[in-house]
């Protein structure tokens, strides 16, 4: 598996699983068009953008641009980097049909294409002996500072969500991804450690 120092940004939940057998970085999804809709959101893929870079990996349709337009409008070009899969007609195996312009999307991709689009926009591949980029917490490190598995864990982590400005939807798993993509390992455990007197 690949490792990069960015982050990246890409559409759905398929997009971050067919990425994910590329390369280990933290993928953050823009649930498609809620992205309008969600500052929370929007305030993550910045935060992701400042700390370590953040590449662009949207669909080749035009609902994919809109969305790629909307992150260059609200973050500073500084912190971003544009991967581009090429237009490539057909369906998904898992969709009845193809989508309206009848282009694949990151999902449909193989993973050698992905590789090269991001090679191509410029991302940092790290060799496989470097040093952590991130936290490296585990889900019983959440359990431990109780915001999973317990009574009251729901509310712990919606406190702590909202302390660090992040969706209140974001599963204890999402949670996990955001300490270990977006912090230092130092950062992550004061986190922890705040969270546990919530």
């Amino acid at each position: 598996m690949l490792r990069i120092r960015e982050a990246v940004a890409v559409e759905g939940r398929y997009d971050k699983n067919a990425l994910s057998q590329v390369v280990d970085t933290l993928i953050l999804e823009t649930g498609g068009f809620q992205i309008f809709k969600d500052p929370e959101r929007m305030a993550l893929l910045e935060r992701a953008a400042r700390r370590r870079g953040l590449v662009v990996l949207t669909d080749s349709d035009g609902a994919g641009f809109v969305i790629r337009n909307r992150i260059k409008s609200a973050i500073p070009g500084e912190f971003l980097k544009h991967a581009y899969i090429p237009d490539v007609f057909g369906k998904e195996r898992r969709k009845a049909r193809a989508g309206k312009e009848g282009k694949l999307g990151v999902e449909g991709m193989p993973p050698q294409v992905l590789e090269q689009a991001l090679r191509r926009c410029g991302a940092v591949f790290l060799d496989r002996d470097a040093g952590p980029l991130s936290a490296g917490l585990t889900k019983a490190a959440l359990f431990a500072a109780g915001l999973s598995g317990g009574p009251d864990s729901g509310r712990k982590r919606l406190a702590l969500l909202r302390e660090l400005e992040l969706p209140e939807h974001l599963s204890a798993n999402g949670l996990l991804a955001v300490l270990n993509g977006c912090y230092t390992p130092e950062e992550a455990e004061a986190i922890l450690a705040r969270a546990g007197r919530l």
